[in-house]
């Protein structure tokens, strides 16, 4: 029979062992993960868990009994030194784990604010892991000072929770505006007047030149010389693939773990799934940071590691919670050239990015109708008519028509 292990106890990781017990694999399954809690739910972190809604125990994808009840073997709180790939072996300290396959869902990891501008500063933190919240959640305290580095959607869910809970927030954002990087300008320009409507001071085109405090952040200096006080800082600068392992072990490396459409890294039998991995689509090579693509990846290796030989097709979609707004994006908006606007319909709105006449992807806030609309067409690979799209006469459900 054959073993498997598993590296990164995540969602791509809970997702592929699940699966691999639910299409009958018969072999020993080893699922490790470096944190102590058993697999979890990342983005409620900066959420519900972070404003006090949610318990830890609702954040676990399954409850413990679930992988004794599959014979799944979890080791937690346990970080691989090594993986060893001639003779397939895993190395935990002293201890040796053999494999026939291996994967990694080794996932990603926050990038850090430079030491020498006083990035090691006590009182600076970041949003990935069960960890980094419960650290983070004495601050927040009402009337306090928290500035949030960097204007992403990770950052501005953080300073949204502070917002709610009395705290006086400032996200500062080298670029010319928030979310410059992942959204079009409408979009940036509805959660920006979000922000401010709920007093939050938003710092566009201003980069951070230092931290000022001895020992604990006091405060920060900006570009243009000015300072703000701060009794705490999130930075919300962006994530790195997990890609260590793999390359101490001599696997490819292109943008993340570099994979093949069926999941399989440079090594015939070591794989990767999720946030670490980058994979082939549509002539390039690419690598998302969402749940969805966690659970689809991992699960898709899972089957071929049961001989399927199922090719990967990425359907992107994510989310993000600030204030009462739900934003739902499907698909990628990467080459759009042109924006059609739905709405505003009351508190909806919508955004669909188009490269053309071709429909890429879809922003739409507390619109789930647009949103799942949007992800019917972009999935089947149809668009809509500009016009009847923006047309307010026109019936959602008559779009998928079209």
């Amino acid at each position: 029979m054959m073993d498997v292990v598993v590296i990164g106890a995540g969602q791509a990781g809970a997702a592929l062992v699940a699966k691999l017990r639910a299409l009958g694999h018969e072999g020993s399954i080893t699922l490790i993960g470096d944190e102590t809690a058993p697999p979890y739910q990342r983005p409620p972190l900066s959420k519900a868990y972070l404003l006090g809604e949610m318990e830890e125990e609702r954040l676990w994808l399954r409850g413990p009994d679930f992988y004794t009840e599959h014979n799944i073997t979890l080791k937690l709180g346990d970080k691989v030194s090594a993986i060893e790939p001639i003779t397939r072996k895993v190395m935990i300290g002293n201890d040796i784990i053999p494999y026939d396959e291996l994967v990694l869902t080794t996932g990603s990891y926050p990038r850090r604010l430079p030491s020498n501008i006083g990035g090691d500063l006590a009182g600076i933190y970041t949003v990935r892991s069960l960890a980094d919240v419960d650290a983070m959640k004495p601050e927040f305290a009402a009337g306090r000072r928290l500035v949030v580095i960097g204007g992403g959607y990770i950052g501005l869910e953080a300073a949204a929770v502070g917002a709610k809970l009395g705290l006086d927030v400032t996200v500062i954002e080298m670029a010319p505006r928030i979310l410059q990087r992942v959204a079009a300008p409408e979009t940036s320009d509805y959660f920006r007047a979000l922000h401010t409507a709920h007093g939050v001071k938003i710092l566009e085109s201003t980069g951070l030149e230092r931290i000022l405090g001895e020992g604990h952040v006091s405060g920060v200096r900006l570009s243009d010389g000015s300072e703000l006080p701060a009794d705490f800082i999130i930075a919300g600068v962006g994530i790195l693939p997990g890609t260590g392992l793999a390359e101490a072990a001599g696997l490819a490396i292109e943008n993340g773990i570099k994979t093949d459409e069926f999941g399989r890294t440079s090594d015939p039998h070591i794989w990767s799934a999720g946030d670490c991995a980058s994979f082939p689509h549509k002539g390039g090579r690419w690598r998302l940071e969402s749940v969805g693509n966690a659970i689809h990846q991992a699960e898709t290796v899972a089957e071929n590691i049961m001989g399927a030989g199922v090719v990967y097709e990425a359907q992107p979609w994510f989310w993000s919670d600030q204030y009462d707004c739900k934003l739902q994006i499907a698909g990628l908006n990467v080459g759009y050239d042109n924006i059609v606007t739905r709405g505003p319909d009351g508190g909806s709105v919508s955004f669909w990015y188009f490269q053309g006449d071709t429909l890429l992807a879809v922003d739409a806030m507390n619109d789930p109708r647009a949103y799942m609309v949007g992800k019917r067409l972009i999935e089947n690979g149809k668009s809509p008519s500009k016009a009847a799209l923006s047309d307010p006469a026109t019936e959602m459900k008559a779009l998928l028509k079209a």
